[in-house]
């Protein structure tokens, strides 16, 4: 019965956090000079010692390739480059805090690029970027925690675009309160719902990594019902 519980609950959890859009959405799409963890949220890039670029690209650097037939001159691959990324904008995404730590370091990201890969095991995938202190932590830790972010609670994902300052005497990251999870990683004590995650396999995507983990623990922290936050409830957006 206990097992019961818990799948049900897990199943509740993951429709909150992954289910694309939601009726009431008004706010729509900006089309920014970066995104969530590059220009539009510089998050958590490495020290200038890395000699990793302060800012990405977004999308990349200049028209990616391959191109459909009849695109032959710069021009036509520009024009289709950017057509491209608005498509891409188009695809729908939430917003969360992922939580990462490699021994005593810890550090929390928004991050959009979220899914859940498998019914058994329980399996999610985030994509990090390479260059981002996240991806050193979770290739290190082997762990992530995923934490949504309530719909009237948006500010939040603005505190956590560059490396947190991490006070453990007060349990805090930049200010917001977290705890442990059953991983180690990092969760905030105000997200709505969490995902605790062990990871199972790394696997390269170009200028990002694709980080699968195994969900090892799940929770609500708040009602149930409480609507969480999107892409679309914002002017921010990370793709193309």
């Amino acid at each position: 019965m206990v097992g019961t519980a818990i799948e049900r609950l897990y199943r509740r959890l993951l429709a909150r956090m992954l289910t694309p859009g939601h009726p009431d959405a008004t706010a729509s799409a900006c089309f920014l000079t970066g995104g969530l963890q590059s220009a539009t949220f510089p998050n958590d890039r490495l020290a200038p010692a890395a000699k990793v670029a302060p800012v990405a690209t977004p999308g990349g650097t200049g028209a990616v390739g391959p191109f459909p037939p009849g695109i032959r001159t710069d021009e036509q691959r520009d024009e289709y480059d950017k057509l491209r990324r608005r498509v891409l904008w188009t695809l729908p995404y939430g917003l969360y805090v992922v939580g990462s730590r490699a021994g005593e370091r810890r550090n929390a990201m928004t991050l959009n690029w979220v899914t859940q890969l498998s019914f058994e095991p329980k399996l999610v995938g985030v994509g990090v970027e390479k260059s981002a202190l996240t991806h050193e932590l979770i290739s290190e830790g082997r762990v992530f925690s995923l934490c949504t972010v309530a719909r009237d609670d948006r500010a939040v994902v603005r505190k956590f675009t560059k490396p947190v300052e991490v006070d453990l005497a007060a349990m805090t990251l930049n200010g917001f309160a977290f705890h442990h999870g059953v991983t180690g990683a990092p969760i905030l004590d105000q997200a709505p719902g969490y995902l605790d995650c062990e990871v199972r396999q790394l696997v390269d995507a170009g200028n990002h990594t694709f980080f699968v983990g195994e969900v090892v623990d799940a929770g609500f922290q708040a009602a149930e019902d409480t609507e969480v936050l999107r892409m679309e409830d914002t002017r921010m957006n990370y793709g193309g």
